[in-house]
C-alpha cells in the first residue's frame, strides 16, 4: 500500500515539475517576444530617420555632381605660378 502511495507521490511530483517547467519556459518566451516588439517599436522611427538622412545625402551628392559637371572645379595642375608685375 505504501509503495503505491510513494509511486503516486513521485508521479505527482514529476508531473508538477514538468508542468512548472513548461509554464516558466512559456512565460520567458512571452516576455522575450514582448520585449522584442517594444524594441522594434522604439527602433522603427530611428530607422525611418536614418533612411531619410541617407536619401538627403544621396540627393545632395547627385546635385553636387551635376553642378560639378556644369562648372568644373579648377584643378591644381591647371594653375601655374602667379606672375606679379
Amino acid at each position: 500500500m505504501y509503495v503505491i502511495l510513494a509511486i503516486a507521490a513521485l508521479l505527482f511530483l514529476t508531473c508538477l515539475i514538468v508542468f512548472t517547467d513548461r509554464y516558466v519556459k512559456n512565460r520567458r518566451r512571452v516576455m522575450a517576444e514582448r520585449k522584442r516588439e517594444e524594441m522594434a517599436a522604439r527602433l522603427a522611427p530611428v530607422v525611418e530617420q536614418a533612411a531619410q538622412e541617407q536619401q538627403a545625402r544621396s540627393t545632395a551628392e547627385e546635385k553636387s555632381s551635376a553642378l560639378t559637371t556644369v562648372l568644373p572645379a579648377i584643378q591644381a595642375e591647371e594653375r601655374g605660378p602667379r606672375r606679379v608685375a
